[in-house]
């Protein structure tokens, strides 16, 4: 679940709590090319403003109308409104009408926020870092929330739809230097949650002063690693340049389920690192494969606001599952800075 839905379930929960009266979207189905995945959430309150995007901005303008329209009939205040299907760009005239692009369609399903706690449950569930289902049955709008699995994906067959909302992103910064502090602004801006550790007290003051968002966590790296602890929707990222904190919190790393495990530093100095971490902690040819060193995308980065791009960019590529595009060669800057 991308962040942006989060956003949307707590300006739902917000409105609910208001006063206001809800009516929530969610893609089910899409055909051809559609800005939004299936399980893309919108959220209408009955003065029309809108939260999240179901198509990029297409059908968004029918979907206010409609839902107006609904909760200004009589009905809609005594009786409750079952969730719905709606369907757009089923023919290329109504594509065309409605601007999606390619001639692609979509399915959503649309349902009215009556009883706001299962948000404020799953938001809370969320926050812990944990993975839920929600099912929506169709006949009745009862939902349900139960713990769900890795790879569980959207189900939708016309009876009942069950939604998977994951934990946000999360980028755990092992330092706090200059570089850090940059790859910190740019995750804040791509909606991570970022962490930081530095057990040496000059340099985190500074991040406390700079980045109020970023939350420091207290205690040595290795420890931190652990404690967390880092899941599938973590990414760590050592950048102190300084085996005895770097090394310790790579093997914590590198045995976890983080879906994204990087260090600073040369080619040189990443062999001499996983020679260490093989010979001296046991860490295995699968364990050290994990590894992303020298970290981020060969893009020739010579600031630190260019090593943080480069660094961010191959950490959304892991994460969208996309190969790296630029394999580093020799002669990379970044290589230069960090011999």
């Amino acid at each position: 679940m991308e962040s942006l839905d989060h956003r949307v379930l707590r300006d739902a929960l917000d409105w609910h709590s208001a006063g206001h009266r809800v009516s929530l979207f969610t893609v089910v189905q899409t055909w051809g090319s559609a800005p939004r995945p299936p399980g893309a959430l919108l959220a209408i309150r009955d003065d029309g403003v809108v939260s999240g995007s179901v198509s990029g901005g297409c059908v968004e303008d029918d979907l206010i109308a409609r839902t107006q329209a609904a909760l200004r009939s009589p009905e809609s205040t005594t009786e409750p409104v079952k969730p719905g299907v709606i369907a757009y760009g089923v023919t290329q005239e109504e594509a065309a009408r409605f601007g999606l692009p390619c001639g692609g369609s979509l399915r959503l399903v649309q349902e009215t926020l009556r009883d706001a706690g299962w948000v404020a449950q799953l938001l809370a569930r969320i926050e812990r870092h944990e993975l839920v289902a929600r099912t929506l049955a169709m006949a009745s709008g009862a939902v349900q929330l139960q713990g769900a699995a890795r790879g569980q994906a959207l189900q939708f067959d016309g009876a009942t739809l069950s939604t998977v909302f994951g934990p946000k992103w999360r980028l755990l910064l092992i330092g706090a230097g200059q570089i850090s502090r940059a790859v910190a602004q740019i995750a804040t801006l791509l909606d991570f949650e970022v962490l930081c550790c530095d057990p040496r007290e000059e340099y985190a003051a500074n991040v406390a002063a700079d980045l109020p968002a970023v939350q420091l966590l207290p205690g040595m790296p290795d420890d931190v690693v652990r404690e967390l602890p880092a899941d599938a929707h973590t990414a760590i990222v050592a950048l102190t340049h300084d085996p005895k904190l770097d090394d310790m919190a790579l093997l914590e790393a590198l045995k976890s389920d983080a879906f994204y495990v990087g260090a600073l530093g040369s080619r040189l100095n990443q062999q001499k690192r996983k020679q260490r971490l093989a010979e001296h902690f046991g860490l295995t040819v699968a364990e050290l494969a994990r590894l992303h060193g020298p970290v981020g995308l060969a893009l020739g980065a010579r600031t630190p606001g260019e090593i943080a791009l480069s660094i961010m960019a191959e950490i959304i590529g892991v994460k969208n599952g996309v190969a790296s595009p630029l394999p580093r060669s020799a002669a990379d800057t970044t290589e230069r800075l960090c011999i």
